[in-house]
């Protein structure tokens, strides 16, 4: 790949497009024709974030972590004080397998 255009943020809006069976948006999402979301998918708007570092993924090494000693898939789940809706942060290796064990 030419250096001038290799662009991290572009390989990881790849990246995800691919393991979600979808296609990265041309252009700068508002700028598409077919959505604002990084993927174009027919099922979820999706919109990818790169950093250098996310806190929460600081937690999710510890978690992790723990989860290993003990043989279990990690997940770490968000709630904010007065919201109902939890939001659950699962490595892509162990999304099926975490799926899978829904009771």
């Amino acid at each position: 790949m030419n250096k001038k255009t290799y662009k991290p943020w572009k390989q990881a809006e790849r990246g995800t497009a691919k393991a979600m069976n979808g296609v990265r948006t041309p252009l700068s999402g508002g700028n598409s024709l077919h959505t604002t979301g990084d993927v174009i998918h027919p099922v979820y708007y999706v919109e990818v974030k790169m950093r250098k570092k996310h806190a929460v993924l600081t937690l999710m090494d510890d978690v992790t972590l723990e989860a290993r000693k003990e043989g279990k898939i990690p997940i770490v789940v968000l709630q904010e004080t007065g919201r109902r809706t939890r939001y659950y942060l699962v490595a892509e290796r162990y999304m099926a397998d975490a799926l899978k064990e829904r009771p």
